[in-house]
């Protein structure tokens, strides 16, 4: 299934995504297109959503998306999923001890990935906000801009990520119950 099959399937309450992919991703402007499909496919993947996720990736290879990159968007979810519970569990509970502990957790995707480093950090970024994880989001938004990052492509990525989340939500709520037909008229 491609990603404009998914997105004409939505269903009536989910307009607003339809309107916004279009006008965030396929008349989007403000990213590269190896920011733009590694966002779309970093968003997809971290939905946890395996049709939204075939998709993307699929629309992400056809429009040149490199198997490098797919593999560097791959890696930042997969290191961003491990980070973001560990990271999170630091912000979130009372007891300082732990932000004195060691991670002792493996990051080595964090450098050799063999993409521009601005991209890498944004697919990192955007996991990190689906993720919600608030140390992850601040350090990797302050790199982002150490490195040269405007707020309005950072913000750019974000609203990317926004939407694919909610395609997400959408398939996921339409799989568990869906919509009748007659509320779609």
């Amino acid at each position: 299934m491609t990603m404009e099959d998914l997105i004409g399937g939505l269903p009536a309450y989910a307009k607003d995504m339809k309107l916004n992919y279009s006008s965030l991703v396929k008349q989007n402007t403000e990213l590269t297109a190896q920011q733009l499909w590694g966002t779309v496919v970093a968003s997809a993947i971290a939905t946890r959503n395996a049709e939204l996720t075939a998709a993307a990736i699929a629309e992400a290879e056809a429009a040149g998306l490199t198997p490098q990159a797919l593999d560097a968007v791959k890696a930042a979810t997969a290191i961003m999923g491990m980070n973001n519970i560990y990271y999170r569990f630091q912000h979130l509970t009372t007891n300082e001890k732990y932000a004195t502990l060691p991670a002792r957790l493996r990051m080595n995707a964090l450098r050799g990935h063999g993409v521009d480093a601005v991209d890498f950090e944004l697919w990192c970024l955007v996991v990190s906000a689906v993720n919600a994880c608030g140390k992850c989001v601040d350090s990797h938004e302050r790199v982002l801009r150490e490195k040269g990052a405007a707020e309005e492509l950072i913000n750019a990525a974000i609203r990317v990520t926004s939407v694919i989340h909610s395609i997400g939500v959408v398939l996921d709520s339409e799989k568990a119950a869906p919509t009748p037909v007659a509320a779609l008229t």
